[in-house]
């Protein structure tokens, strides 16, 4: 058969292809894909060519194989159906809905041991938000706050804001988060937030420190999430952070590079800087947690916090160019942008 798979063909360059695909082997499922989620900062870094082309795409998920050279597939939030079984898949597989770690193409084999099944309770739009709730459901793992602590998150995109929904959850004592723009900063408090401020703003650290301002608070953040994607967001979650206190790394700035000021106060502050990244569990977590077993916590974190309304639109793969143009160009219009097969 033949399918159309999206490729990044250079800087601010896709196209869609049409492939051959042969039928399922042994132990193999044809999927045909319902609909698949950009990953806005990702595949952003990929579209404007900002990706280290030397770089491996992902050791750990076999369809993401190769490096970030162009052209080049990506994509790995893929919901679809079962649709031909090979020789050995039991037939309870015909036509399940099924999730995987796959790029953007309307058709696609997998092994079983690749494809994850949603909850039923769950909706397909809500299922697709899986591996952004892993990422969210990891930073906090990794951040590890604490009853009474003031955290503060630096970006409310897609990741940014399902992290506050579950930081909101916590028993804190403050969480302030920030985006420049004015319709995240709405959303983020709408999650839980206790205060969403822009940080291009004036003053907004001075805020920030008077917010968990009181006669036996903390100087400062105990915990930040940089999650923005803009190098200088680190800059002032460092400046904001108190003594001993933690900064998650979890954007990943492709070549961009962050210009950073350690010959002030952080030189002093025994801070510590924790680079967080989906696709590993943390070396003192890996004895009691499994990738399965996150699996499980994401799944249930998705029913509990429902994330459909985080979608702003919708396009057809055919028209994936106009895609990757409104969270290029428009980044205040668009939050979670799906492509429909």
């Amino acid at each position: 058969m033949i399918r159309q798979s999206l490729f990044f063909t250079g800087p601010r360059q896709v196209e869609i292809r049409e492939e051959p695909l042969d039928s399922p082997g042994p132990g193999q499922v044809l999927v045909k894909t319902l609909f698949s989620a950009i990953s806005p900062g990702t595949e952003t870094l990929i579209y404007r060519g900002q990706a280290p082309g030397d770089l491996a795409v992902d050791e750990t998920i076999p369809a993401l194989s190769g490096r970030f050279d162009f052209p080049l597939k990506y994509g790995y939030s893929v919901i679809g159906r079962a649709e031909v079984l090979g020789e050995g898949v039991p037939a309870e597989w015909q036509d399940r809905l099924v999730f995987a770690f796959n790029p953007h193409e309307s058709h696609f084999l997998a092994n079983l041991e690749e494809l994850l099944l949603p909850p039923p309770a769950l909706s397909p739009e809500a299922a697709v938000f899986f591996p952004n709730m892993e990422t969210a459901v990891t930073f906090v793992m990794d951040g590890q706050p604490q009853l009474g602590e003031q955290v503060a998150v630096f970006g409310q995109g897609v990741v940014g804001l399902l992290l506050t929904g579950l930081l909101s959850r916590l028993p804190l004592a403050g969480l302030v988060t920030l985006d420049l723009h004015a319709s995240r900063r709405g959303l983020s408090t709408a999650w839980g937030a206790d205060l969403s401020l822009d940080p291009g703003a004036p003053g907004t650290l001075a805020q920030m420190l008077q917010a968990w301002g009181g006669p036996a608070s903390y100087r400062g953040a105990d915990l930040c999430y940089e999650v923005s994607g803009n190098p200088a967001a680190l800059e002032q979650a460092i400046a904001v952070t108190g003594f001993h206190g933690r900064v998650v790394i979890g954007s990943w700035y492709g070549l961009k590079k962050a210009d950073l000021n350690l010959g002030g106060s952080f030189h002093r502050s025994r801070m510590r800087l924790i680079s967080s990244q989906v696709s590993t569990i943390a070396p003192e977590l890996s004895g009691r947690w499994s990738k399965f077993r996150r699996y499980l916590l994401a799944w249930r974190m998705l029913q509990e916090i429902d994330p459909t309304s985080l979608i702003t639109h919708r396009f057809p793969l055919v028209q994936a160019d106009r895609a990757y143009e409104l969270l290029d160009q428009k980044p205040a219009e668009a939050l979670q942008v799906i492509l429909t097969y």
